[in-house]
């Protein structure tokens, strides 16, 4: 368990994007990439719900010249989302890794202004 923990905040800290907060007020669509019965139980306001598991069929349902940002419950899943939409030719793709750590990022940025 505590090699997961060490594996889990070192993989954090390499893959969360930078300036997440800013790209959130410019308009960027944050997707939830978590089943849906975990989206049901709790999401950040405004999220779209396209679970990992749906992503290949479903992203031809999204605009590739939008931004967005994609975040679960431990950053893993949003990291292939990620990765996956990149594959798919979309550009602007940002992981935003943990749900929590997403709002407090947006949180914060919001108090920034």
């Amino acid at each position: 368990m505590i090699l997961f923990v060490v594996f889990n905040k070192i993989y954090r800290y390499h893959t969360i994007d930078n300036d997440l907060g800013k790209k959130v007020t410019k308009g960027a669509i944050i997707l939830d990439v978590r089943t849906d019965s975990e989206y049901s139980k709790g999401h950040i306001e405004g999220s779209v719900n396209i679970p990992l598991g749906t992503i290949r069929e479903s992203y031809s349902e999204l605009d590739s010249t939008k931004t967005y940002i994609t975040y679960c419950s431990h950053g893993l899943r949003s990291a292939k989302v990620k990765n996956i939409l990149k594959e798919k030719g979309f550009k602007e793709v940002y992981n935003g890794g943990v749900m929590t750590d997403l709002e407090a990022i947006i949180e914060k940025y919001t108090l920034k202004e």
